[in-house]
C-alpha cells in the first residue's frame, strides 16, 4: 500500500521542524522525515535581531509560545533553562597579524564592536543546535506531525498533482504520496538530486573552507588581551570574529562554557599553508593557531569536545528554489558563509513565507499558488546573490581593517533599518520584504557596487590599496548608506564602538518616514516593553 499525506518535509533541523509544526497547526496532514536521530550536532548557531523578530512573529501568529520565548536570551532563560544557549550581545571583530600578538592600542586598536541589543535580557542568542533542533522536533510531534527518523529516501517522482516518495525506515521499504514536498535537508539536497537541479555555484563570488569543533576551556579575550577600552558590551559575549590573513575565525561562547569555533579559510589562505597537512583537520587547526599568538594563547588550554572536522568548500548554490509541487528551504538552496550570521534569520523568514502561502491555500486546493511559489523562487535567488555580494566584499576588505570596518557598516545599516522598520511599522507583508536590502532602491544596489570598488582597491598595494583609495571608499559608503542609517553607524567619533543608539534613531525619524512623536511612541516595542507574555 502507498501511504498519503498533504505535505512531506525532508529534514528536521529547526526550519523543517518549525514549518512542519506550523502547517500542522493550520490543519495540514504533515510527515516529517529525518535521516538520522535527535539530538544531533549541527552548525549554524548564531541568531540575530531579524531572526528573533521572525521567531516572535511566528510565535504570535500561530500561538506557539515557545517561539516567542526563545526569541530573547532573557525569556529563554526564564522559560527554557534546560536548552543550552549563549548570550550574544552583538558582533565583535579583531584584526590579527601573523607572528604578532594582538596590538592593544586603546581606542586605536584594530577592533570593532557593534551592539545588537540594549541589554542582556533582550539579547540575541547562540543556539546549541542539538538542543534547539530537538526541542522543535518534539514540539512538532506534540502538534500532530508524523515524525519519522532513521529514514533513507531513495526517490521522488514529482508529478503535476502529487509527489511520490520511496525509501526505507530501519530497513523496511515504504512509499508515500504527498500533495507537496519541502526539502529542508541541507546540502547537497535530496530533491535537487532527484530533479537534477543544476548548480549555480560558478556564478557566485565567495569561496571558503572550514575547520571547526566545539571546545572546553577557551579563554576570554579580556583575559588574553587585558586593558582594552570598555565597549558597549563585554567583548566575548557576542559573535566574535578574528580576522586573519587567511580568512577569519569565529568564536561563539555558550553559557555553559563550551565555545563553538572555526576557521574560514580562503583558497589563497589554504594555498599559503603549503608546509602544513591541510588534509588533516587537527593538524590544520594547530597550524592556524601557531600563526597567531593571541589566538594560540586563547586556545592554549582548550580541548575539543568532539573531533575537529574539515570541510574543503562550504558554499553551495542551486538554480531553482521552487516548483508547482515542491520548495527548497534556504539552507538547501544556497549557503554562502557564516561571516554575518545570516543563516538562521534567512531560514526563519522562509518559514514565515511558506506558512503564509499554505495559510492562504488552506480553504482552497491546499497547496500554495504557483504565483506565490514563483515569488518565493525569485526571492531566494535574489537574496542568495545579495548575501554572496556582501560577504565577498568583506573578504576583499579584510586585508586592511579600516576597509573591512567600512564594508561592515553596509551590513549593519541594512539589518538595523530592516529590524526597526518592521518593529515600528509591523505588517503581515514583512515576511515577504527582501532580505538584506533586496528590493530597497537605496540599499539594494550597494553590495554589488561596493564589491566592484573593493576589487579595484585590492588590485593595488598587495590588496590593501592606497590610503587615498581606502578613504575614498569609506567616504563613498558613508554617503551611500546615509538615507538608511538610523543607528548612528559609520561615525568616526564612535571609534568603532557602537552601542544601540536610541537617540540616533529618534533624530533619524524622517529616514523611517515617521514623525519624531511616532518614533517615541514606538520605542517600547524596541525595548521589549509591553510585549506578549
Amino acid at each position: 500500500m502507498t501511504e498519503s499525506c498533504e505535505v512531506a518535509i525532508v529534514g528536521s533541523g529547526f526550519a523543517g521542524s518549525l514549518l512542519a509544526r506550523v502547517l500542522a497547526v493550520l490543519g495540514y496532514d504533515v510527515v516529517l522525515f529525518e535521516r538520522g536521530t535527535h539530538p544531533r550536532f549541527a552548525i549554524g548557531e548564531s541568531s540575530t535581531p531579524l531572526a528573533n523578530l521572525s521567531l516572535e512573529r511566528i510565535g504570535i501568529r500561530y500561538g506557539l509560545a515557545d517561539c516567542y520565548n526563545l526569541a530573547t536570551h532573557g525569556r529563554w532563560l526564564e522559560h527554557f533553562p534546560e536548552l543550552r544557549r549563549g548570550l550574544k550581545r552583538g558582533f565583535t571583530y579583531y584584526r590579527h597579524h601573523p607572528g604578532k600578538p594582538f596590538a592593544n592600542r586603546g581606542l586605536d586598536s584594530e577592533r570593532l564592536l557593534v551592539a545588537a541589543s540594549p541589554s542582556d535580557s533582550l539579547s540575541d542568542t547562540h543556539w546549541l543546535r542539538a538542543d534547539v533542533d530537538h526541542h522543535f522536533v518534539r514540539e512538532a510531534v506534540a502538534a500532530g506531525v508524523d515524525y519519522r527518523d532513521c529514514v533513507d529516501l531513495t526517490s521522488a517522482d514529482v508529478g503535476t498533482d502529487s509527489v511520490r516518495l520511496a525509501g526505507s525506515r530501519n530497513g523496511a521499504p515504504f512509499e508515500l504520496r504527498a500533495n507537496f514536498l519541502i526539502d529542508a535537508s541541507g546540502p547537497p539536497g535530496f530533491l535537487a538530486r532527484q530533479l537534477s537541479i543544476p548548480s549555480g555555484l560558478e556564478n557566485t563570488e565567495t569561496r571558503s573552507a572550514l575547520v571547526f569543533s566545539h571546545f572546553d576551556g577557551v579563554r576570554l579575550m579580556k583575559d588574553v588581551v587585558p586593558g582594552l577600552p570598555e565597549g558597549p558590551y563585554p567583548d566575548d559575549w557576542a559573535a566574535v570574529h578574528h580576522l586573519i590573513d587567511e580568512g577569519w575565525m569565529y568564536s561563539l561562547r555558550f553559557d555553559d562554557g563550551v565555545t563553538s569555533a572555526g576557521f574560514l579559510l580562503t583558497p589563497k589562505g589554504i594555498a599559503s599553508l603549503k608546509s602544513s597537512d591541510t588534509s588533516d583537520a587537527g593538524t590544520l587547526w594547530r597550524a592556524m593557531l601557531e600563526r597567531y599568538p593571541t589566538l594560540a594563547s586563547a586556545f592554549a588550554d582548550a580541548t575539543p569536545v568532539m573531533p575537529i572536522a574539515f570541510l574543503p568548500v562550504i558554499q553551495h548554490r542551486l538554480t531553482r528554489a521552487a516548483g508547482e509541487r515542491w520548495a527548497l528551504m534556504p539552507h538547501t538552496f544556497a549557503f554562502v558563509d557564516p561571516l554575518f550570521s545570516t543563516g538562521i534569520a534567512w531560514g526563519l523568514r522562509a518559514v514565515e513565507r511558506l506558512a503564509l502561502a499554505f495559510e492562504s491555500a488552506a480553504q482552497g486546493k491546499r497547496v500554495p499558488d504557483v504565483e506565490l511559489l514563483t515569488r518565493y523562487d525569485a526571492a531566494l535567488g535574489a537574496e542568495a546573490d545579495q548575501i554572496d555580494l556582501v560577504v565577498a566584499g568583506a573578504y576583499e576588505a579584510m586585508a586592511h581593517f579600516d576597509l573591512f570596518a567600512a564594508q561592515a557598516m553596509l551590513y549593519f545599516t541594512t539589518v538595523s533599518f530592516a529590524e526597526v522598520s518592521q518593529r515600528l511599522k509591523p505588517t503581515e507583508a514583512a515576511a515577504w520584504r527582501g532580505f538584506l536590502g533586496v528590493g530597497d532602491p537605496v540599499l539594494g544596489p550597494l553590495p554589488r557596487e561596493a564589491l566592484r570598488r573593493l576589487k579595484r582597491i585590492a588590485d593595488s598595494r598587495g590588496g590593501v590599496g592606497t590610503s587615498d583609495s581606502r578613504r575614498g571608499f569609506k567616504d563613498w559608503l558613508t554617503h551611500a548608506i546615509a538615507p538608511r542609517n538610523i543607528a548612528g553607524l559609520a561615525d568616526p567619533a564612535r571609534r568603532n564602538l557602537y552601542p544601540v543608539d536610541f537617540d540616533a534613531l529618534i533624530e533619524g525619524h524622517a529616514l523611517l518616514g515617521m514623525t519624531r512623536d511616532q518614533v517615541l511612541q514606538g520605542l517600547p516595542a524596541l525595548r521589549g516593553i509591553g510585549a506578549p507574555a
